[in-house]
């Protein structure tokens, strides 16, 4: 949402896909003028690469890797220079050409089509990307330290949500689909 709201501010046409309908309708509904959103399928996909200059891959599935919504075949199909940056590379990326980058050699070029696939792009402001995290984790951290870990995963949803393994047992069920183990729900162990 913020790279589209940067490029919409610059003057882009910019077209956000997702799979999600109330999204797309919360997006419609913010957004400036000049973004437009479309429902994510491979039909819309194909349509949407052909005439993009920048493509931003920004899928996330918690717990599980990324899909790949656009495959090297599909390269072909885009005109020479379109740049690639998935964003989604720390969950394996969401372009079948993926490959992990550094900030020092960030970029490739397959079938003439740029691809940035830095692993930590936030690493690149390494400040603002601390002080962002420390703002959004400080109150979980608190609440970890005065109530212990158990109680404050009983009380407090999101923490209860970032478990994964409790008493040796796997409790986030994309971590179990992605290591073919068996889920247990978390209240039953908690």
């Amino acid at each position: 949402m913020q790279a589209a709201k940067m490029a919409a501010g610059l003057g882009a046409q910019v077209t956000i896909m997702d799979i999600s309908l109330p999204r797309l309708r919360y997006l419609a509904d913010v957004m400036p003028a000049n973004v437009m959103t479309m429902y994510s399928n491979e039909f819309n996909i194909v349509q949407e690469i052909r005439t993009s200059e920048l493509i931003v891959g920004a899928v996330l599935i918690p717990g599980a890797k990324a899909p790949n919504l656009i495959r090297r075949d599909m390269l072909k199909e885009m005109r020479p220079g379109t740049v690639m940056v998935d964003v989604a590379v720390d969950q394996g990326g969401c372009f079948e050409t993926t490959r992990p980058t550094t900030h020092e050699d960030p970029i490739y070029i397959i079938d003439g089509v740029v691809h940035y696939s830095v692993a930590n792009m936030p690493g690149a402001v390494p400040y603002t990307s601390t002080i962002a995290l420390t703002n959004a984790t400080l109150p979980y951290a608190i609440q970890l330290a005065d109530k212990g870990w158990k109680a404050a995963c009983e009380e407090n949803l999101p923490l209860r949500k970032g478990l994964n393994v409790v008493n040796g047992k796997v409790v986030y069920e994309g971590v179990a689909d992605a290591f073919n183990l068996p889920y247990v729900p978390v209240e039953t162990v908690l």
